[in-house]
């Protein structure tokens, strides 16, 4: 069931398209911002909201690479692997990330604060290698350069208030 924030917001977003199937990618976007991912519960409550069927709905969830039906880590991390940033040094900054997270792409790291996906392009290539953490991107990667915005990340607390590095400490 959507919460009374997650309704509310879908119906402001409606305002500003002429069909409630219009507002779907909007509306997907509302549950993931809450929930953290879409599930199969979320995309049949977002669609009888919108008075559209579920098989539509999980359509447009799974074509649109920023909708997450499965559950994410609290940060994702998307990792431009067009041509730019393969020439540029991707496959540097692939293999420092999933060492220094110990996964693999498609993988989120054991404590949960990572998730590393790629992504076909950031619009970014003039500033390759790039990923982006979140909605914030980073530009003209380096191993080093990667350390040090990992390092902001695990700093930031969590939602039981420990941070990352706590967490490590704590082991």
């Amino acid at each position: 069931m959507l919460s009374k924030d997650e309704r509310r917001e879908i119906e402001e977003e409606l305002r500003h398209y002429p069909t409630t199937q219009a507002a779907c990618i909007e509306a997907l976007k509302i549950v993931q911002r809450h929930r953290g991912w879409v599930s199969d519960e979320g995309i049949r409550d977002i669609a009888d909201f919108l008075g559209m069927s579920a098989a539509e709905l999980d359509s447009v969830a799974t074509f649109y690479n920023l909708i997450f039906r499965r559950p994410v880590g609290r940060h994702v991390i998307h990792i431009c692997n067009s041509v730019s940033c393969w020439i540029m040094g991707y496959d540097h900054i692939r293999d420092h990330l999933t060492a220094r997270l110990g996964i693999r792409l498609g993988e989120t790291d054991a404590d949960g604060q990572f998730t590393l996906l790629p992504i076909q392009c950031l619009g970014t290539c003039d500033h390759a290698p790039a990923f982006m953490v979140d909605e914030e991107l980073y530009r003209d990667l380096s191993p080093e350069g990667v350390d040090d915005i990992l390092k902001q990340y695990q700093q930031t607390p969590n939602r039981d208030g420990t941070t990352a590095d706590e967490k490590h400490q704590a082991r």
